[in-house]
Order: structure tokens, then C-alpha cells, then sequence
């Protein structure tokens, strides 16, 4: 059938063809959204069926005459999908696209863009960290008018529709240009074509003191290093540190956008950033090193022969950020961390007398708290970090927080002196606050039935476990799953992690990841606090080795997923 509506200024008309379709099993929406191979997506109808299901789980009233935004992390089928989303668009009622040149829009940006344009939501197409290529990821969700990832009443309002969606509202109008900033205008619908880095950065100029950046960036004896890994960030490397805070062209590397990440998989750790860490580990290393994943939320953070867990980073981030960010001058809301997360942000909150949160891992738990202006900085050991500047994590916010603290201790050090490092920054937070020792095990691509069995062990374990019981040297205090009430809504998130807490303030957890797209990954969070600075300085595989002895044993892991090893130790 086809209906037309919407008269066009040149006298023609908009037409919507609806399009019949049939339900296509395993939609299945989280707050990260949908994400399945390259190859589903691409095929007939699936992704169509998405966005329709999508605008039918949405509010018509709020969606018709409104404006929303699209973009993505430049990964492959993301060109084709900004036209099938932009016909659709148009099909249901929207009034105006804003749309990232190429496509293109970092995670953060796309929340930034949604929040200065008043916008009622956004699409970003990203499958995160995972690689990318028409073998490969694929991804999409839906953001709302705060710029945070959509609740779950209405991602799991998309999959209902998604099992019942029969006709597709495609509106009948060509392809975008999306290379060329500008507006396109079909009838009442209008396209705008936006510059991907000009809102975010207005925004990070608000958050930060540029030329005390600057000011750092332009020395003679400072080196940085920034690697895109070839995902969305290389969009904005050059815009922000070399154009606007003056570093050198040669310190972002990696930083062309490629649809495959050049056969890499970007995701900023020690073992997948292993370029960057060869340099941040060499002789003549730079003092300062970064990188930023598939969509631009995450962050890496390394000094001169120096890592900095993610855990040590939101925490030292936020013991800095009065003095160093003039965002937080007034002070801090408060601060939160997934429960996975090393407590070293916990021990912050009580020196600077504010509320410390920990939530199950989802940014969407950090947004609920922002928006009920409780929380400033938040950050995940999974090497995401962020503010309430915007509604998603942001590696390059991380980024230049870090540089904010480097430029401020180093602003009365003259050029040639002895230069406050990452590594000292890091060792003098130790040594105040104490050290938590944090290391996790990534177990990738496992079956999920076996990796499902063993958590169900685990489970039984902890509830018939008693305080007091004994695991090798350590007095078990509790052990759960744990479970979440949101403070400000009241919703309850149950099965979270099991968790193992001994009365020392040790700890392992172990919890299923459906970041993925195929299979389950298991992941192993070991912690473990020292006070004294004499043992700070231990190599942390080494400090943690008899817990991560203890939690093996306890979760009998490898007689359930045949894995003798990790894919990932972070």
C-alpha cells in the first residue's frame, strides 16, 4: 500500500510507502541496544524491523513533528543503515535528522548533540569495542532527549514489537549526501548534516581550561601520545589536540576512521592496544599515552612505562577535579562505580565528605543518579569513564581530565625540570588513599550453557556460605548476588554478580558479559586493599595471585568452560 502526505514547498508530494515485513526472532533490545553480526543486520528486513519497532515502541504523539539525531562509530553497513533509518524516520512522523558528517558520531558527542540541539532522542549505530567488518559487529541503539541510553521499559517495548511487526513506514525519498555539512529538505522532513565534532567540543571547552591544556601540549620537553586504534575518535584527535591545544600532528596515531578498524579489535586495553603499550613501554617513551575504542566511550590511560587501571583513574580523576577542571569548581554531586569496579573511588568520596553509589554495571544506573544532580564523576573498570556533562561515558573527556591534573602540577615546573609524571600522580594517590590492588580475567567466546552452570554454582555456594567461613588466608565476611535498588526510581536490578567479600575488603566476582555479539564471556574481578605504601608498589598479578588461586578453585572454571586461561587480563 502506499499512502502521501505532506505537501512539498515545490508543490510535489511526500509519499510513504508502507512496506509489508514479517517478524524476525532474536531482537532481543538491552540498554546497549541490538548488536548481531554485520551480516544479520545487512540482510532483507532486520534492521528495518528494528527501527519500525522502535517507533512503535516510542510515544506517537512525541515522535511525530520531532527532531532526533543519527550517527555512529564509522564501522561497516553504517552508510547504508543511515539511509534506511533516515527513510524510516521520515516514514513515522519525524520532522528533522541531525546527522554527523559521514555518519560520523562518537558515543559521547551523539549524548552532547541530543542535549545542546533539545533533540527528543538519537540512533547510534556502534557495536561498541568490537570489531568491525562485514565479518564482524554490528550494532544500534536508541538514546533519549537527556542523551542516556534508553530505559528498559522501552527497549523491552521494542523487542514486543519487533515480534509483532508486519509493515514498514518507509518514506519515499532518495539517499542523503551525508558527506557534506547542510540541510536537505523533502516536503516538511529536513535532513541537517552537522559537523560530528563542533557540539561536543563547544561542550569540552565548557568543562575544561584549554589553555592550561595548552599550555602542557605546546612544551618542548612533554610528549603524548593519543591512538585512535582506527575507530571514531580519529575523527576528533586532530580537531581537539592538535587544532585547538596545539600538540604535535605526530601524537595521534591510528586516527583514520576505518570501517574495519584496519583489522583490529579497538578496544583500549593492554592486550588489543598493544602498539600504544609497546611505545608507553619503550625506552623513549613519552610521558603521557591514551587511546579511545570502536565508538569513543571508553579510554586507556598510561604514563612513561606506567599503567593506570581504570579503577585508580576515575578515582584519582575525581580526587583532582575541583582543583584541576573548572566544571567542578563548586564541587562534587557525588561519585559512583559499577559494583565490579575497584573501591578505590569509595575511599575519595569519604575524604571529600560526599555520596559514593555502587550500581550494576550500565551507564544507565550513572544517568538516573545525574539527572537527580547526585553525581558528578562515575567511572567503570571496564575502562569507562565520565561526568554529568553528558549521559554516556567519554574517553576523550578521560583523556583530558588527565591532562587537566598533568597540566596543572606541571604549570610552575620550568621547561627541562623534573616533571610531575603519571606514575608519580599515581603512586602520591596511593599513598593517601591507599592502594587497591584490581586485576580482571576476560574468558571470550565461551559456550554459554557450560559458563550459565557454573555462575549457577556459584550462586548456591554463596547462599550456603556463612560469615567467618575460611578461604585459605581470608575470613569470608559475605558472599550474594548482587542485587540493586535504584535510589531514585526505585526499580530493582537482581543478579548482578556473584560476589565473594572477605573481612580484609578483598573480594572476587564473577559475572556473565553480553557486550558480545556470539557466545557468553566470563569475567573474573579480583581486589584486594593495601594501606601500607612499602607494599604499594608490587606488581599487581603478583599481590593478587593466592585470591586469584582461591576464586579459580571456588569457581571450579576450567572444569566448566575447559578454559585453562584468560583471553584478556586487564
Amino acid at each position: 500500500t502506499t499512502t502521501t502526505r505532506r505537501a512539498s514547498a515545490a508543490g510535489g508530494m511526500v509519499t510513504v510507502r508502507e512496506v509489508p515485513t514479517m517478524p524476525i526472532e532474536g531482537q532481543k533490545t538491552g540498554t546497549s541496544g541490538l548488536r548481531k553480526k554485520a551480516a544479520v543486520f545487512s540482510e532483507g528486513n532486520y534492521l528495518a524491523n528494528w527501527v519500525q519497532a522502535l517507533f512503535g515502541a516510542l510515544p506517537r504523539r512525541e515522535v511525530e513533528g520531532s527532531a532526533m539525531v543519527l550517527g555512529g562509530d564509522g564501522r561497516w553497513f553504517n552508510k547504508e543503515a543511515s539511509q534506511i533509518i533516515l527513510k524510516l524516520a521520515a516514514g513515522n512522523g519525524v520532522k528533522k535528522m541531525y546527522v554527523g558528517r559521514d555518519g560520523y558520531l562518537c558515543t559521547p558527542a551523539a549524548s552532547a548533540v541530543i542535549r545542546e540541539r533539545g533533540a527528543y532522542g538519537g540512533f547510534i549505530m556502534s557495536a561498541s569495542h568490537n570489531p568491525g567488518g562485514p565479518k564482524e559487529d554490528w550494532g544500534i541503539k536508541f538514546n533519549y532527549s537527556s542523551g542516556e541510553p534508553a530505559p528498559e521499559k522501552i527497549t523491552d517495548a521494542i523487542y514486543g514489537f519487533t515480534q509483532t511487526v508486519d509493515t514498514l513506514k518507509m518514506a519515499d525519498i532518495p539517499d542523503v549526501d551525508l558527506s557534506v555539512c547542510g540541510v536537505t529538505k523533502f516536503g516538511d522532513f529536513e535532513v541537517e548534516v552537522i559537523d560530528p565534532v563542533a557540539d561536543y567540543l563547544k561542550l569540552l571547552k565548557r568543562v575544561f581550561d584549554f589553555d592550561l591544556i595548552k599550555s602542557l601540549l605546546t612544551r618542548p620537553d612533554f610528549k603524548m601520545q593519543f591512538d585512535a586504534m582506527h575507530a571514531i575518535t580519529g575523527a576528533y584527535a586532530k580537531p581537539i589536540f592538535v587544532d585547538e591545544l596545539g600538540a604535535s600532528p605526530d601524537s595521534c596515531v591510528n586516527a583514520v576512521p576505518k570501517e574495519d578498524f584496519a583489522g583490529g579489535h579497538p578496544d583500549p586495553n593492554l592486550t588489543y592496544a598493544e602498539e600504544l603499550v609497546k611505545v608507553m613501554f619503550s625506552a623513549d617513551a613519552p610521558d603521557f599515552g591514551a587511546a579511545s575504542d570502536g565508538d569513543g566511550d571508553r579510554n586507556m590511560i598510561l604514563g612513561n612505562n606506567f599503567f593506570v587501571t581504570p579503577s585508580d583513574s576515575v578515582a584519582i580523576i575525581a580526587a583532582n577535579a575541583v582543583e584541576c577542571i573548572p566544571y567542578f569548581k563548586s564541587g562534587l554531586k557525588g561519585l559512583a562505580r559499577s559494583m565490579p569496579t575497584a573501591a578505590a573511588l569509595d575511599r575519595v568520596a569519604a575524604g571529600l565528605g560526599v555520596e559514593c553509589f555502587e550500581t550494576p554495571t550500565g551507564w544507565k544506573f550513572f544517568g538516573n543518579l545525574m539527572d537527580a544532580g547526585r553525581l558528578s564523576v562515575c567511572g567503570e573498570e571496564s575502562f569507562g569513564t565520565g561526568a554529568d556533562h553528558v549521559r554516556e561515558k567519554d574517553g576523550p573527556w578521560a583523556v583530558l581530565a588527565w591532562l587537566s591534573i598533568l597540566a596543572y602540577r606541571n604549570k610552575d615546573v620550568p621547561v627541562g625540570g623534573k616533571k610531575v609524571s603519571v606514575e608519580q600522580i599515581t603512586k602520591e594517590h596511593w599513598a593517601k588513599y591507599g592502594r587497591n590492588f584490581f586485576s580482571r580475567y576476560d574468558y571470550e567466546g565461551c559456550e554459554s550453557d557450560p559458563c550459565n552452570a557454573m555462575v549457577e554454582s556459584l550462586r548456591a555456594k554463596a547462599a550456603a556460605s556463612k560469615k567467618g567461613d575460611k578461604y585459605g588466608d581470608y575470613e569470608l565476611d559475605y558472599a550474594d548476588d548482587f542485587e540493586y535498588t535504584d535510589p531514585i526510581d526505585g526499580s530493582v536490578s537482581k543478579n548482578q554478580g556473584v560476589r565473594f567479600v572477605f573481612t580484609d575488603g578483598s573480594r572476587f566476582i564473577f559475572r556473565l558479559s553480553g557486550t558480545g555479539s556470539s557466545g557468553a564471556t566470563v569475567r573474573m574481578y579480583i581486589e584486594q586493599y593495601e594501606a601500607d605504601p612499602a607494599k604499594q608498589g608490587a606488581d599487581a598479578q603478583v599481590a593478587l595471585a593466592p585470591l586469584i588461586k582461591i576464586a579459580l578453585e571456588t569457581s571450579e572454571l576450567a572444569k566448566f568452560t575447559g578454559r585453562e586461561s584468560p583471553t584478556v587480563i586487564t
